[in-house]
């Protein structure tokens, strides 16, 4: 028998990429694919801003799918 402890860990964005710096080129990266229609974002509900309560019952409520986009007046 092993003697020691056991434990689990789970690793988190910070894992992955642990500076601003690589936080920022990721995201670049990601948004270049989605702007070449490689990503595709699934969004399936809009809500403008003044109704933004709304938005968040519905969430909370889980009448919701894909992304969920709030907008602003100039959208």
């Amino acid at each position: 028998a092993f003697k020691g402890s056991l434990y689990l860990t789970r690793p988190t964005l910070a894992t992955h990429i642990a500076t601003r710096e690589a936080l920022e080129t990721t995201a670049n990266d990601l948004f270049d694919v989605v702007a070449a229609g490689v990503v595709k974002v699934e969004i399936n509900q809009t809500y403008q801003l003044a109704d933004a309560a709304r938005a968040h019952r519905d969430l909370e409520a889980r009448r919701t799918t894909g992304s969920t986009v709030l907008l602003t007046d100039a959208t």
